[in-house]
């Protein structure tokens, strides 16, 4: 068994922060959750490495959860972002790049005429239901169950702290279920506003479903029959799989679309995206924020956006994530282990088969790291054009020791 990694001054930072944070940290980025091997605290990033607070290196397969779509610290990204905050960053109006990033997004994104941004995704998420609601009039919002969009009472994950009425207007359905959503628009009758979708469902800890074209297409005639609003959650996958959208290559474009995470690679940004039906909501609506004009964010997403619709870094990403995929199943074979690998190569979903309780998926995850791999056992994991065939057969070779290695202590469920 390799030996654990230096881990003194992390856990110095667990102890002080839970004297003056609530748990010490909050949200997804809470891994004492998962295992208490992973780094909770790091000192910098670059590339597609990241190094922790004791200064263990990893090749990193979370791409700080999906902002890092480039690289790292991508030099013309940052340089962008950096001459524009020298100007003026927050001001007391925004700056004209707001108007440069808006005119590229419609000229980008299938089916955009316009553009409004925010800070996160939760914010244009929201924004979108809101829009959708002042668009029609409506109120009821369909959505697939299980799926995530966001972290405030309408949509989050967690009960806590939510109240019923906070979530009466939300109807779920079964994703790809033709007849479930169906369903779900026969119970909100005449008072549909929209239906809201990620572009594949990216629930925790299952196989990951790609949509059927008739699923989406079913999804679109509804929208158009009862005049309500088809929103993509494209927060999560959004300018990672096709800069045109997520959903491109299916024929099917929705009303309202929704982005954050690899908009800016990195840079804090959301973004609501609609076509000229729901021009006239969005003007009608007040949502706003102190940050929400922050002119460096969309000089980055400027760069961003362009590097991505004019070199081939989206096609590279989903070859290095093959590469991933190809080399995992080899390793898991040599040691007699089955994996269950879906979604797009550019954003796995590893599972062990049989691992319900993710013993197996922890356990091998932890002996990564400590062969200086972080790879996620529940989420969906993120590459990025950083990555490079010697990043990928590394990581597969640590894969291939890390799998070995909970073999050899019985990790493995019957």
């Amino acid at each position: 068994m390799t030996e654990a990694l230096p881990n003194s001054r992390d856990r110095s930072l667990r102890a002080r922060s839970l004297q003056v944070i609530p748990n010490g940290i909050w949200g997804h980025m809470a891994v004492r959750l998962i295992a208490p091997e992973y780094p909770q605290f790091f000192a910098r990033a670059d590339g597609c490495r990241v190094w922790d607070v004791d200064g263990n290196e990893y090749i990193d397969f979370m791409c700080a959860w999906g902002p890092n779509v480039l690289g790292y610290h991508h030099p013309e990204v940052d340089q962008a972002a950096l001459e524009q905050m020298k100007r003026m960053d927050a001001g007391n109006g925004p700056a004209e790049v707001l108007v440069d990033l808006a005119e590229l997004l419609v000229d980008t994104v299938d089916g955009a005429a316009w553009a409004m941004f925010q800070k996160n995704g939760t914010d244009a998420t929201t924004t979108a239901v809101t829009i959708a609601r002042a668009a029609t009039g409506k109120r009821k919002i369909l959505v697939a169950k299980s799926a995530y969009h966001g972290a405030v009472p309408w949509c989050s994950p967690s009960i806590v702290g939510v109240t019923a009425e906070d979530r009466a207007h939300i109807i779920t359905f079964e994703f790809n279920d033709i007849e479930s959503l169906q369903a779900a628009t026969a119970q909100a009758g005449d008072d549909l506003a929209g239906i809201m979708m990620t572009p594949y469902h990216h629930h925790l800890a299952v196989y990951q479903q790609m949509p059927t074209i008739p699923f989406l297409e079913k999804a679109r005639e509804i929208c158009d029959r009862a005049g309500s609003a088809l929103i993509l959650d494209d927060v999560r996958a959004g300018f990672r799989l096709n800069v045109r959208g997520s959903w491109a290559e299916t024929g099917v474009i929705p009303d309202l679309a929704c982005y954050s995470k690899a908009i800016a690679n990195g840079w804090p940004l959301g973004a609501v995206l609609g076509n000229e039906k729901f021009r006239e909501g969005a003007s009608k609506i007040f949502v706003t924020g102190s940050f929400w004009y922050g002119a460096a964010p969309m000089a980055a997403a400027v760069t961003t956006i362009k590097i991505l619709r004019d070199t081939d870094a989206i096609a590279h990403t989903a070859a290095m994530g093959q590469r991933l995929r190809d080399g995992l199943e080899e390793a898991a074979k040599r040691h007699c282990l089955k994996l269950d690998q879906s979604g797009p190569t550019a954003m796995p979903m590893v599972l062990f088969e049989g691992d319900k309780d993710l013993k197996l998926g922890i356990a091998f995850c932890e002996a990564a790291l400590r062969r200086g791999v972080y790879f996620h056992p529940k989420h969906n994991m993120f590459l990025c054009a950083a990555h490079q065939p010697a990043d990928i057969d590394r990581a597969v070779e640590a894969a291939d020791g890390a799998m070995a290695e909970v073999v050899a202590r019985g990790a493995v469920p019957a």
